[in-house]
């Protein structure tokens, strides 16, 4: 197991070193994506400064705290945004399309290949804005600092990363069925901005899906409430947990789809 660890990680740098001379060819497409992300952030709090400027105390939140909350989001995705993007390009167009076929053909693990295929260089602005949002916040006093929170939003981190890949892997293999699942994944993934504010803003079935179905609070809210002093540190036990649990669900139906694959026909 360790051989074949070593093995897919000195693959895994071969690819994306030889993708990364292929993006440094084009470095105004590079720097524009990344300003497009910078400004599609900036948008965001914007949005959060506008709502205050009419609503001073939103169900007993501040305006700090609910920054900190969209800071907190926003690395999470980032990471799954750098590391994962292909997935998206399997769910729409990759096997209707036919290229998914070359991964069926190389003797090496099939998510390994997706992923190992590309970086996305532009989601170093959700992580570098998330974690500006974070620190501004912490700087405040919003967010209490100890060694121990400093561990868990780590462990939070990576957890929720893998709540992003999960539900992304899970509708992007329903491709394997029906040729293009972009479309299903798309609405799934959207539902990860009502994760961006309290839930108790919400009505308790749109809670209830972003909690336990399409597990998005996870990766945002819930975590980040106890990072300010509104919950317990249970809950990043937790979401680990459903991150786990959600990644062997993913990755099963991924798996089980593989067997099935028919190609995309002519």
């Amino acid at each position: 197991m360790i051989h074949n660890l070593k093995r897919y990680w000195r693959l895994y740098r071969v690819l994306i070193k030889q993708f990364l001379k292929v993006v440094m060819q084009s470095k105004v497409d590079f720097l524009m994506g990344l300003l497009g992300f910078f400004l599609t952030q900036a948008t965001g709090i914007i949005f959060l400064y506008l709502i205050f400027q009419q609503i001073p105390d939103l169900q007993g939140w501040t305006l700090d705290q609910l920054i900190f909350i969209y800071g907190f989001a926003q690395i999470p995705r980032g990471i799954d945004h750098l590391l994962t993007d292909n997935i998206w390009l399997v769910a729409w167009r990759m096997v209707v399309n036919g290229q998914f076929d070359r991964y069926m053909l190389r003797p090496m693990n099939v998510f390994f290949q997706v992923i190992a295929e590309k970086l996305q260089p532009d989601a170093l602005g959700e992580i570098l804005i998330g974690t500006i949002l974070v620190v501004m916040s912490v700087q405040k006093g919003v967010a209490v600092v100890t060694p121990v929170s400093i561990i868990l939003f780590a462990v939070s981190m990576l957890a929720g990363a893998l709540i992003y890949t999960s539900i992304k892997l899970f509708f992007a293999s329903f491709a394997l069925w029906i040729k293009q699942s972009g479309p299903l994944l798309q609405v799934a993934y959207e539902m990860a901005e009502f994760a961006k504010y309290p839930t108790e803003i919400y009505h308790k079935g749109i809670r209830f899906i972003i909690t336990w179905v399409i597990p998005f609070a996870f990766v945002a809210y819930l975590p980040a409430s106890y990072f300010l002093g509104k919950g317990s540190a249970g809950v990043i036990g937790i979401e680990c947990v459903i991150a786990l649990v959600f990644w062997f669900v993913a990755y099963g139906v991924f798996n089980y789809g593989l067997k099935y694959y028919e190609s995309a026909g002519n």
